[in-house]
Order: structure tokens, then C-alpha cells, then sequence
């Protein structure tokens, strides 16, 4: 029994010294695996860090708020901005960029000013939609025998353009009569101030309109497009004037501004050039070049004494900004009102406010209806 004893004791001191020896190695393991894990936590939160300060992203931020500031610019004279003005005051060599550029700034434009920058459209493909789009189009190559072609490329201008939807806009033109008295409180607090006959009104709205664009002479752009629109969307440089010398408003004549403007009035003429230059309407020579597209002319006189004629057309800019659509909408709804004004003083109550609605949606559709047709065609929308 001694000697089972004296053998079990050291096997007893045995298993005391193992255990202490195989937790030991647990824990070097443990130790040895984590510090694995977090080496490769390190490498991993580098390669995080490289990532995002990887200086290729840095220059295309970079590039895109350049973009950003050179559409602001060229917006604030309503210039169009070419892509290649783009390649050489933002790009430089790398012009492969541009798309990514593009991305990035459009991102800042619409989070930051509620604007993007769209593409101006090309001629023809301005023309597909006169026509009647790409499936009325494609049945007549069909029916003639000819080829599809490859799709035209654009113009290669940008301007910038509203990203707001409508209904607000249309909200906060709304007149509110607590606008306006606040706004006739401000005024009379500011009689003794104000020395020009033409300042600020009130239009009792959130839209101020004496702080945006010239509302009269946008009304004359307006009047311009819807005439041209109207008219088979060519009208003769004869036509218009007699046009706007009925409306009292002459070639002969000034277009007024607010007291906001640099100027008081400039000459219509002047104004005439401005809006070609800003891409709105295009004074063309008819029948002087190939394929029946005329050369583009400043307003000047009208037809010279060397027996050419002129005509007006909407501009590309005037497609993306305004749209044919808005115009013809512009142009029911004046005539409509001012007929429902009329009939205003012979309906009354309440009861006859929802037949009176209606009615006048219905007059509305149907001017517009008859404005397409007078254009020739179907009625292009903002793209």
C-alpha cells in the first residue's frame, strides 16, 4: 500500500504541474491569435484610409466643385457652357474624367442649390419630336425603305436648370393677403426712401419677383416664343415686328427694367441680340445654306437691300428651359382667364364654383389642343 501511495503522489504533482503548463499555452494562442486579428485589423484600416485618401478622389472633388462654380458663373449670364470650355479651364489633360466629374458636381448642385446641369439638345433631335417621336419615326424609315441611322450627337452645351418640382414653385407664387399687408406695411415704412417710380412691388407671394429675373422682359420672351410657336414655329422677321408694333412693343422701342437693374431700359434691338446670344430664339437667313438651315444673324434691321429675308425659330436653350408645352399651356390659360373673367359677374355661390372649374380645364385643353395643331405638330416637353 506504501508503495501505491508513494507512486500515486507523483502522479498527483504530475497533473498539478500539466494543467498550469496546458493553460499556458492557451493563452499564448489566445495571445498569438489576437494579435493576428489585429494586424489584420491595422492592414484593413489602412487600406480604409489609403482609400479615402487616395488623391485621385481628392482631385475629382476637386475638378467638380471647379465645375460647379464655372456653371454658376456662366449661368449668371445665362451663357451656355461648352464642354470644351469645361476640358480646358477644369480638366486639363485628364478629359476621360469628365463623367465622373459630372457625377460629383451634379450631386453638389442639386443638394446645395437645387439646380442640375442638363445638355443642351441638338437640332435633330429636336426635329424626332416634331415629327412625332422615335416610334412614329422608325415606322416611317420603315415604310420608305431607309436605314436607320446612328443617333444624333448633342450639342455639347450645358446650361443649368431648376431641380424644384413645380408644385412648390406654383405654391409659392400663390398670392397670400397676409403677404401683402406685411409687404404694404414695408412699403409705407419705405416711401421716404425710395425715389425710383419703377421699385419693388408687392406681389403678396413667397416668390419675390422684383428680386429675380426682369418679369417684363421675360413676359416679352414669353410673348416671342408663343408667337413663333404659333406661327408653325417659323415666323418672318416681318411678322414679328408687326407682332410686337400691335402689342406696342416696336423694334423702335426700349424694354423696360425694375430698379434693380444695372440699366433702366435697354433697346429692343439689344434685348433681341441678348436673348439669341442666351440660346432662346435664333434669327436665321433663309435659304443661304445646305439643307435648308439657315445662317444665324444678329437683329439687326429687317430684310436688307440685298432682298434677304429672315425668320425666327426658338433656340436650344429655350427647348430645355422653357419647353413647348409650358408655352402652350401659358397661352390657354391667359385666354382662357381672360374669357372666364368675363363670365365671371353672370355665375355665382359656391355650388357653380366646381362647374365653373371645369369648365374652364375643358377650354383649357382644347386651347392647347388647338395650339399644337398650329404648330404643326406634336408639342415637345422639357428633357
Amino acid at each position: 500500500m506504501r508503495r501505491a501511495g508513494t507512486r500515486q503522489r507523483p502522479s498527483g504533482a504530475s497533473q498539478a504541474q500539466s494543467q498550469p503548463r496546458a493553460t499556458q499555452r492557451t493563452q499564448r494562442n489566445r495571445a498569438e491569435e489576437t494579435e493576428e486579428e489585429e494586424e489584420e485589423d491595422g492592414d484593413a484600416s489602412m487600406e480604409v484610409d489609403d482609400e479615402e485618401n487616395d488623391p485621385r478622389d481628392d482631385d475629382l472633388v476637386r475638378k467638380s466643385n471647379q465645375l460647379v462654380r464655372l456653371a454658376l458663373f456662366a449661368e449668371h449670364k445665362r451663357n451656355p457652357l461648352r464642354r470644351e470650355d469645361i476640358s480646358k479651364k477644369v480638366l486639363g489633360s485628364n478629359t476621360r474624367a469628365f463623367n465622373q466629374v459630372l457625377q460629383l458636381a451634379q450631386t453638389t448642385l442639386q443638394k446645395t442649390f437645387g439646380m442640375e446641369l442638363v445638355e443642351l439638345r441638338s437640332r435633330a433631335e429636336l426635329g424626332k419630336d416634331s415629327i412625332g417621336g422615335d416610334d412614329d419615326l422608325e415606322e416611317a424609315r420603315k415604310a420608305v425603305g431607309v436605314k436607320k441611322k446612328a443617333a444624333a450627337a448633342g450639342s455639347k452645351s450645358y446650361i443649368l436648370r431648376s431641380v424644384l418640382n413645380p408644385t412648390i414653385i406654383e405654391e409659392a407664387a400663390q398670392v397670400s393677403e397676409k403677404i401683402l399687408e406685411q409687404e404694404a406695411l414695408e412699403e409705407d415704412d419705405n416711401d421716404d426712401d425710395d425715389d425710383d417710380e419703377r421699385g419693388a412691388r408687392s406681389y403678396g407671394s413667397l416668390i419675390s419677383w422684383s428680386h429675380t429675373d426682369q418679369i417684363g422682359s421675360l413676359g416679352i420672351l414669353y410673348i416671342i416664343l408663343a408667337l413663333i410657336l404659333v406661327s408653325g414655329r417659323v415666323l418672318s422677321d416681318a411678322e414679328l415686328r408687326a407682332h410686337l408694333k400691335k402689342l406696342r412693343q416696336p423694334m423702335s422701342g426700349s424694354v423696360m427694367f425694375d430698379a434693380h437693374a444695372t440699366h433702366k431700359s435697354v433697346p429692343m434691338e439689344a434685348y433681341m441680340n441678348t436673348i439669341i446670344r442666351q440660346g432662346f430664339v435664333e434669327r436665321v437667313v433663309v435659304g443661304d445654306a445646305k439643307k435648308g438651315k439657315g445662317k444665324r444673324v444678329r437683329a439687326t434691321q429687317g430684310d436688307d437691300e440685298s432682298g434677304a429675308t429672315y425668320e425666327w425659330r426658338w433656340g436650344n436653350r429655350a427647348h430645355s428651359e422653357v419647353g413647348e408645352k409650358a408655352i402652350a399651356q401659358f397661352v390657354a390659360e391667359f385666354m382662357v382667364g381672360e374669357q372666364e373673367a368675363e363670365d365671371e359677374e353672370d355665375d355665382g355661390g359656391r355650388a357653380r364654383g366646381k362647374r365653373r372649374q371645369d369648365r374652364a380645364q375643358n377650354k383649357v385643353e382644347k386651347m392647347a389642343a388647338g395650339i399644337e395643331r398650329a404648330a404643326g405638330g406634336n408639342l415637345s416637353d422639357l428633357k
